[in-house]
This record gives C-alpha cells, sequence and structure tokens, in this order.
C-alpha cells in the first residue's frame, strides 16, 4: 500500500521525543534535541511499538540449535567493519501508521529466523522500521536481503489506485535537509519487473515505486542485492552519475492487503547493509 500523504507527513505523525515543559530555545537547539522516527524510513526504536514477539516454532523445530541473531541465515559469518546487520530484533511496529493488530512476528525454520507478515482483512495495515545507526549513515552503499513471497494479494496493483497491495514491500530512505527521499522496492502480484511508478515529487518529497520480483512461485526465499548509491543517483540525481547521496537513514517492510481486501504474506530475513 502505498503511503497516501508522502513521508514529511508521515515523519512528523511520528511525534519526536515527547515535549518538554522547558524555555523556548531556538531552532537549531530544539533540532538537535530531537530524533526524528521514520516509517518505512526511519523509525525511532525506543518510541514506536514493542519489539516483534517469536512465533511458536514448528514441532520439527521445537528445540533448535544455537541460532543466530535474528534475522540472520544459519552459519552466517559475524559482520566485517563498517558492515550493519540489521537484526530483526531492532525492527518495531509503528504505531502512528499501524491498526491495532499486529500481524507480524519472529518464526524460525530450518536455515534461519525470519519476519513473518501475514495481513487477514479486514485489518488496517501495518509497518516495521529500522532506524540506521547514525555513525553509520555516510558510509553505507549497498544491502542485500531475503524475502519471499508467502501469499500474493488477489488483484494487487502498486501502480492503481485502491489496488496498491503487495505481499512484500522494502523501503529505503535517505534525508537531505528537510527533503526525504525513498525508494519502495515491490513484489507485486500482477505487475512486470522493471515496471517504475507511484513517481513523486514536491519541495520535501522524492519518492518511486520499483517492481523488482513479481508473481510466483511461491514460498521461495529470493536473494536480493541493490548499490545504493546507483539506486539514488538513477532515481534522484537528475541523470548526474556524480551526484552527491545524502545519509542513509533507515528501512521499512510491509506486506499489505487492506486496498484489494485479500490475505497478503511475506518473510524478510537478513538484512546486510556495507560500505
Amino acid at each position: 500500500m502505498a503511503f497516501a500523504r508522502g513521508c514529511p507527513e508521515i515523519l512528523t505523525s511520528l511525534r519526536v521525543l515527547r515535549r518538554k515543559r522547558t524555555p523556548p530555545v531556538n531552532l537549531r537547539t530544539l533540532w538537535g534535541k530531537r530524533r526524528i522516527g521514520v516509517v518505512a524510513l526511519v523509525v525511532l526504536c525506543a518510541e514506536v511499538g514493542p519489539p516483534l514477539q517469536a512465533a511458536p516454532p514448528p514441532q520439527a523445530a521445537t528445540s533448535p540449535p544455537a541460532q543466530a541473531p535474528a534475522g540472520r541465515e544459519a552459519g552466517a559469518k559475524p559482520p566485517a567493519a563498517g558492515v550493519v546487520r540489521a537484526d530483526l530484533e531492532r525492527w518495531r511496529i509503528v504505531d502512528s501508521q499501524s491498526g491495532p493488530v499486529n500481524y507480524y512476528s519472529l518464526q524460525h525454520d530450518a536455515d534461519r529466523t525470519f519476519v513473518r507478515g501475514s495481513y487477514l482483512p479486514p485489518n488496517k495495515k501495518a509497518v516495521l522500521g529500522f532506524e540506521v545507526p547514525e555513525k553509520s549513515r555516510e558510509h553505507l552503499q549497498h544491502l542485500e536481503w531475503s524475502w519471499r513471497a508467502v501469499k500474493l494479494p488477489a488483484q494487487g496493483d502498486e501502480c492503481t489506485k485502491e489496488k496498491g497491495d503487495s505481499a512484500a514491500v522494502l523501503y529505503v530512505t535517505w534525508r537531505r535537509f528537510l527533503k526525504w527521499y525513498s525508494l519502495k522496492y515491490v513484489w507485486s502480484t500482477t505487475r512486470p519487473t522493471g515496471t517504475i511508478c507511484d513517481r513523486r515529487r514536491n519541495t520535501f518529497v522524492a519518492q518511486d515505486t520499483v517492481v523488482i520480483e513479481s508473481g510466483g512461485p511461491t514460498g521461495v526465499w529470493k536473494r536480493e542485492s541493490l548499490d545504493l548509491t546507483h539506486e539514488f543517483r538513477t532515481h534522484f540525481g537528475e541523470g548526474d552519475e556524480h551526484a552527491q547521496v545524502p545519509p542513509l537513514m533507515g528501512l521499512g517492510v510491509m506486506t499489505d492487503g487492506d486496498q484489494t481486501k485479500t490475505e497478503s504474506t511475506g518473510d524478510y530475513s537478513d538484512f546486510v547493509l556495507s560500505p
């Protein structure tokens, strides 16, 4: 489901730190004391929903061997210097952009721990977000992750109003001053791979939707890899292959079916950001 109002409204709806009864301060001071959350962008983990709860594992996996941190494939090596693993324990439901039902859970199979989004109508959509550590935002240029579509929303079409549901969505977001740039990568039911649509451009928002997986087979893990610097310049650099790329602020995931009013299920795992 596309964000109807654009990124700034979403960001401001995630209220910044609790208001304090303090004397007026200048804008620079106030801004320095605030951390902005993001829906499918940047998320202030301490001020959104509680951590994901692990679903009861299947019978065959009741007592698994020692596991890697949630979100890593079995046997994954420790991260190299400068690499950020977006471990799934650090993702949070974003209350201000989610209905009362949190339909995401941590699950396990023989190979990995993963987040499952299982949307059922008539629930409202729900969003998870991950905030990139501040010290790493200027340096991360590549992203890898695994995902799979388990159940595609019937007639989901990210490029058509009132049908914009997806089994799996990944948001990548940057910020330059007050302007937010977001790429929405989707696993679509109907649109072919390579489709780019729902372009948004204004003073505060730049966003494109990009279809990178389409249709079946369902239930099959796909490993994706993005050169984030190239992606930003391609979509927002106005043809300048040397355009400056702003800090990478956050990631978001979403599985939804509230527009088509159909079931939708997607899984996410092993997010790795690197220089």
